[in-house]
């Protein structure tokens, strides 16, 4: 999993749930899942040789994700 494409985040449309994304500065994967309003911040899983830990989840806010993570670049098929 350490040869996927990933790109910076510019806005709150990439982050959709089930997106892979890393620390720019660690080589840690994690997942995205759904956005807490009460908590102002999306939930992430992290990911250990594809296995997604749900016992584990850390809330992080929209500015931190841009600032900090990668997320990766899917390719997407779209219906003309």
């Amino acid at each position: 999993m350490k040869n996927l494409n990933f790109q910076n985040i510019f806005d709150a449309y990439q982050l959709v749930g089930g997106a892979k994304i890393k620390g720019k500065q660690a080589d840690e994967l994690f997942e995205l899942g759904e956005y807490d309003a009460n908590k102002r911040g999306y939930t992430i899983y992290p990911i250990d040789n594809g296995i997604r830990y749900v016992d584990f989840a850390m809330v992080v806010a929209e500015k931190e994700l841009k600032n900090n993570f990668v997320i990766e670049v899917i390719k997407q098929n779209i219906a003309a």
